[in-house]
């Protein structure tokens, strides 16, 4: 499954700012970041429910907020970008 998954993290004090780093880190570990906040994952069932598992076990919920867009197997049809930054192809060829 495709899913854009954004968030919104507290910084005010050191623990929100390592909340964020961790965010980004697990995000990091299972898919692209496209903008500061955002990434796209492909993801199986499996490498989703760890994912969420750990981005709802960082979190706190009373001052940060993660949403998970799920976009499905035809995201290309659903995906349009304009603007700086290239992504990458994650059905593509691992080697071109």
């Amino acid at each position: 499954m495709f899913v854009l998954i954004t968030y919104d993290v507290a910084t005010t004090d050191a623990e929100g700012r390592k909340r964020l780093r961790d965010v980004a880190k697990a995000c990091l570990d299972y898919g692209q970041r496209v903008q500061k906040s955002v990434f796209e994952c492909q993801l199986d069932g499996t490498a989703w429910a760890k994912l969420k598992g750990r981005l709802l076990a960082i979190m706190d919920e009373e001052q940060d907020s993660i949403r998970f867009y799920f976009l499905g197997r035809n995201w290309h049809n659903r995906v349009e970008h304009h603007g700086v930054g290239t992504s990458i192809d994650m059905e593509g060829p691992l080697i071109a």
